[in-house]
């Protein structure tokens, strides 16, 4: 679980909240249904015009990444793979089977099996390249998808803005009236700002972040089950990718 992103979004929520709660009139004058129905619901209109319908769909368990994924270890992933080298360089290719029942890791895993499986490195290499793009793609889409929304949504704030100022400005035979429908119409404005400033371009930044880790973490397993097809001597494949880790992890990997 990630928890920057919890705790990030608790902190900036607990902040807002805070501020409209010390204010008078408390949290309740900021509630109005009809403006988070123009700003959300309008924007999520328009993602769904914007996009195919493909797209949207594993879009929830693209964005339960932000929160549940943990970030990777790359040191641990290249002690593993250096680990099941020795085992190759030992007991041959065919005693990696007994290893993928503990794997949790798909891509990983299926690495694996085409190795043990007898297909050469430039085939293995293909197949998982292939399988890496794909995976990056769906999270660029990801990406996409809520930096769009943090466009939507603050312009949906204004349409709503505008709205309620059109029907404010119908009748002005009240003039203690107007305060109050003109603080109702800038709820919308506000919650589009929120929207955007506070979940959707923030989700889109960490979305990016998650697809350059994992594109790093697919980089190097691809290196090191290629490097075992090819049966290059376990130190090698060490040293080769330490070349992932910054200088200050190389030291980690264990010897």
């Amino acid at each position: 679980m990630d928890l920057n992103t919890i705790i990030g979004t608790t902190l900036c929520c607990l902040i807002v909240l805070v501020a409209m709660a010390t204010g008078p009139g408390g949290v309740g004058i900021f509630i109005d249904v009809p403006s988070l129905a123009i700003v959300f619901g309008g924007s999520s209109g328009v993602i769904m015009l914007a996009f195919p319908g493909d797209d949207l769909k594993p879009f929830m368990k693209i964005l339960m990444v932000t929160v549940m994924r943990k970030k990777p270890v790359y040191t641990e992933e290249i002690d593993r793979i250096v680990s099941y080298a020795n085992l190759a360089r030992k007991e041959g290719l065919l005693a990696l089977e007994a290893k993928l029942q503990t794997v949790d890791d798909t891509f990983f895993s299926k690495g694996i099996q085409l190795v043990i499986d007898g297909f050469g490195a430039d085939t293995v290499r293909d197949i998982m390249e292939l399988e890496a793009d794909w995976e990056k793609q769906r999270h660029e889409t990801g990406a996409k998808i809520m930096d769009q929304m943090g466009a939507f949504s603050p312009a949906f704030g204004m349409i709503g803005t505008l709205v309620g100022l059109v029907q404010m400005l119908q009748d002005l035979s009240d003039p203690n009236s107007i305060g109050v429908g003109m603080a109702t119409a800038l709820l919308t404005t506000l919650y589009g700002a929120m929207g955007a400033n506070m979940l959707f371009i923030p989700v889109a930044g960490k979305l990016e972040a998650v697809k350059n880790q994992n594109g790093l973490l697919r980089a190097l397993m691809v290196e090191g089950i290629v490097a075992i097809q090819s049966g290059e001597k376990p130190q090698l494949i060490k040293e080769k990718l330490k070349g992932f880790l910054a200088p200050s992890q190389r030291e980690k990997v264990e010897a």
